[in-house]
């Protein structure tokens, strides 16, 4: 088979590899479309490695087709439409998946836009959701909101009847998230969310941020009582201070969460977030009130365009690559 490979020069180039198969308790799915993520940039580059016995081929979530069921399956069968949240091997014609991180394709989604929907919905519905318990009229701040998980966070959080808020660095993303239900619109490079946060709702019930250190101060100072701040992304920074005094006297919580090196099984593990996910999102999904957001398709033999394309941050939504 074909996948792509991550070369010393950091070129990534579609190669021939050893075959993959379905063993115990997995599926072998011939994949479609593979969904491009920032962990999968940061791989390329050398920084991010896959967890331990997961596969070395960038890729952490696909639609396709089943071509193989392993020993110890037997809700999925050869034939059906499918995708599928991974811990590597996504940049390839075939990848193994664990049967347990399978889902069905949503119904009236099409099965190449698929793709893009297993990252996002796992790391929404498990953060904002399962972990911080957003819920109807509580207020949603979600960091990056044109990004593929911003752009599925505000999606899920208006279906749940919460509000939502937003940054972005554009009229043209703040439009965006307009459309897709988000209420209060700040362009980061020339407001203070902070700010903005205070004047219209008192303060931020949950925020999703990806960025780490730079925004942790303002982060607090941005959150109402009793609030949550659930980081699950460090593009600004690793190490930075938290004032203890802010925490106590608004009673908030800082939770720091990752989804690809979870479990496969057990308490928190990415099978339970998929079966979630696939009862609670998916229905969504079929009825209209979530949809795919796809900002550009690249075949997937120009894979390292598509990386430049997330770097320079200009597209919105999802970016897929097809096979």
């Amino acid at each position: 088979m074909h996948a792509i490979v991550a070369e010393s020069s950091g070129r990534l180039s579609w190669q021939e590899v050893p075959d993959v198969s379905a063993g115990a308790g997995e599926v072998l799915i011939e994949v479609r479309a593979a969904g491009v993520n920032r962990a999968d940039v940061l791989q390329a580059a050398g920084y991010y490695p896959p967890p331990p016995g997961a596969s070395e081929t960038i890729g952490m979530e696909v639609s396709g087709v089943v071509a193989e069921v392993g020993p110890d399956v037997s809700e999925w069968s050869v034939g059906q439409e499918v995708c599928a949240l991974l811990a590597g091997g996504g940049y390839a014609e075939y990848v193994a998946a664990p049967a347990g991180q399978v889902l069905p394709v949503p119904h009236g989604v099409d099965l190449i836009d698929a793709a893009g929907l297993p990252e996002v919905a796992c790391t929404v519905w498990s953060n904002v959701v399962m972990t911080a318990h957003l819920g109807k009229g509580r207020l949603l701040l979600v960091h990056g909101g044109s990004s593929g998980i911003g752009s599925h966070a505000i999606q899920v959080a208006r279906a749940l009847g919460a509000r939502v808020a937003i940054t972005a660095g554009s009229a043209e993303k703040l439009e965006f998230c307009r459309e897709l239900g988000a209420e209060i619109l700040i362009n980061y490079r020339d407001e203070d969310f902070v700010a903005r946060l205070r004047d219209e709702a008192g303060g931020a019930d949950v925020i999703l941020d990806i960025m780490g250190a730079a925004y942790l101060d303002r982060n607090l100072d941005a959150l109402a009582a009793d609030g949550q701040l659930v980081v699950i992304g460090m593009q600004g920074g690793v190490k930075g201070e938290l004032n203890l005094g802010k925490l106590l006297s608004k009673r908030l919580r800082v939770i720091g969460t990752t989804l690809r090196a979870r479990p496969v099984k057990g308490p928190h593990s990415k099978t339970e977030i998929v079966r979630a996910v696939t009862e609670s999102v998916w229905p969504m999904l079929a009825d209209g009130r979530v949809r795919p957001v796809i900002g550009a398709r690249l075949p997937i033999e120009r894979a390292g365009d598509a990386h430049r394309q997330m770097v320079d941050g200009k597209v919105s939504g999802k970016i897929l690559l097809t096979v």
